[in-house]
């Protein structure tokens, strides 16, 4: 079947010309209330990034996520290792929320919070407005040759791209190893750090090539969530959408004539003035309807109103609003999708609290030493070797660390004379023997129950088996 001729844009991406080329986008610099808006959230989400990995909750970093160390941080919380499962909740958790943030509202996400898209917008661009200007003269300044203004323009944004992907990749790399190593580095000898150093160059290479060349590609071509539209909106679903009922009307859309009377001129509210498309930072003509390059950023919404005011026609021709508002004037209602979304939001969300408040601060593992059987000793003891580790996810030094078995009779004795001292947010490890009678065993293998004391304070209980033969059942 003969793809129709209005519908050949979904055949091809808008940055890509009819030779395969890289066409560039040169968006006119956006204005209005959407834009306003943006901008302070977009403010505010940026304070927080380059904050976070700077500040303290408890001596803990707010977020710090150390993968080749495996220390975690969320929110001035500590996860170990052994706190996995609470981080493969949250993440779930996380993916549940943008579905059905996504279901009810679109790709609003990539507008409004999305970093590749706040970094684009609201730092690299407007420093691209503030050397280059505005569309028609960077236009103009692409196709002019090299002289000196061109020369001086350019080299004067890479500088300042290249200082602010160098900044940027300082506080991803805070994230990974911490906040004060970082700053540590910075204020020491580069020379005495060259593996980091090198790291640091490499992730500044890349955040350079995203937003000095790849840009709104990485929106089009590398993020799967454009994508994800095609299966999780529906025509229920709030976009950003143009009204082509009105503004097409019987007779289709016409520019604008002072003094018309559009209506009887079965003439739509759309005067074909193309600022909707030339606002747009992906390239695309939003009159198209929904397509996977548009990243909701409502660019689109602030140019049009500011026409329809101009010209004397009500605003809303572009806006949030769901196909079936447009096409059966329906207003928005929650689905039995969207509520079954919110549903399994609400558990997992009840789940993960519920864990957090049960996660112990201090976990303890006794283990039976690999390969090791029991041994008899005098007066009928048998005895069992372990390794324990004790992992303090305090802020607190732990000291004067002993063991007592609660559930039986029996000794507990450390291989190591010293006290047992667990420093903050580190781990204790050793060996230690567990004795019991032979006459209280209950079988080949018993469990027990030991209590692990701070002084004489309880401060964990764990479990571990404990071995003995077989004729003393």
């Amino acid at each position: 079947m003969e793809t129709p001729k209005d519908e050949n844009f979904r055949d091809t991406i808008g940055t890509i010309n009819e030779e395969g080329k890289r066409s560039w986008v040169f968006p006119k610099k956006p204005s209005g209330r959407f834009y306003k808006y943006r901008t302070y959230v977009s403010y505010f989400l940026l304070i927080i990034l380059f904050s976070s990995p700077f500040i303290k909750v408890n001596g803990n970093q707010f977020i710090l996520l150390n993968v080749l160390e495996r220390r975690f941080n969320i929110f001035g919380f500590p996860f170990w290792p052994q706190d996995f499962h609470l981080l493969v909740i949250s993440m779930i958790t996380g993916v549940v929320f943008v579905i059905l943030f996504t279901v009810v509202f679109g790709r609003i996400f990539c507008g409004w919070i999305c970093p590749q898209t706040i970094f684009m917008e609201m730092v690299f661009r407007k420093i691209e407005y503030w050397i280059e200007g505005d569309r028609g003269k960077q236009i103009r300044l692409n196709k002019q040759p090299w002289n000196s203004e061109k020369i001086k323009k350019r080299v004067l944004k890479w500088i300042t791209f290249f200082i602010i992907s160098f900044l940027i990749a300082n506080v991803f790399l805070a994230y990974l190893i911490g906040g004060d190593t970082v700053i540590d580095y910075i204020t020491g000898n580069p020379l005495d750090n060259i593996r980091t150093l090198i790291s640091l160059l490499i992730f500044t290479g890349v955040f350079y090539f995203v937003f000095a060349w790849f840009r709104e590609q990485v929106c089009i071509i590398a993020c799967p969530y454009g994508r994800l539209q095609g299966v999780l909106l529906d025509n229920k679903t709030i976009n950003i959408a143009y009204d082509y009922v009105r503004g097409e009307g019987e007779n289709g859309r016409a520019k604008f004539k002072k003094n018309e009377d559009r209506t009887a001129a079965g003439k739509g509210d759309c005067i074909d003035c193309h600022q909707c498309v030339v606002v747009c930072p992906t390239g695309i003509d939003i009159r198209n309807g929904t397509q996977l390059e548009c990243v909701n950023c409502t660019a689109c919404i602030d140019e049009c109103d500011s026409i329809m005011d101009k010209v004397g026609l009500p605003k809303g021709l572009i806006r949030y609003a769901s196909e079936d508002n447009i096409a059966k004037k329906k207003p928005f209602k929650f689905t039995p999708r969207m509520k079954g979304y919110t549903a399994v939001l609400g558990i997992l969300i009840a789940v993960l609290v519920g864990m957090l408040f049960l996660r112990n601060s201090v976990e303890t593992n006794i283990l039976r030493l690999p390969g090791q059987l029991y041994q008899h000793k005098e007066n009928n003891i048998i005895s069992n070797v372990y390794t324990y580790k004790i992992i303090n996810k305090t802020n607190n030094d732990i000291v004067d660390v002993s063991y007592k078995i609660l559930s039986h009779k029996g000794t507990i004795k450390v291989v190591s004379n010293q006290k047992i001292n667990v420093p903050k947010q580190g781990l204790a490890e050793g060996t230690l023997f567990i004795e019991l009678n032979a006459a209280i065993l209950e079988g080949e293998k018993m469990k027990l129950k030991i209590g692990v004391f701070s002084g004489d304070e309880l401060i964990e209980t764990t479990k571990t088996v404990f071995l003995g033969p077989r004729s003393y059942r």
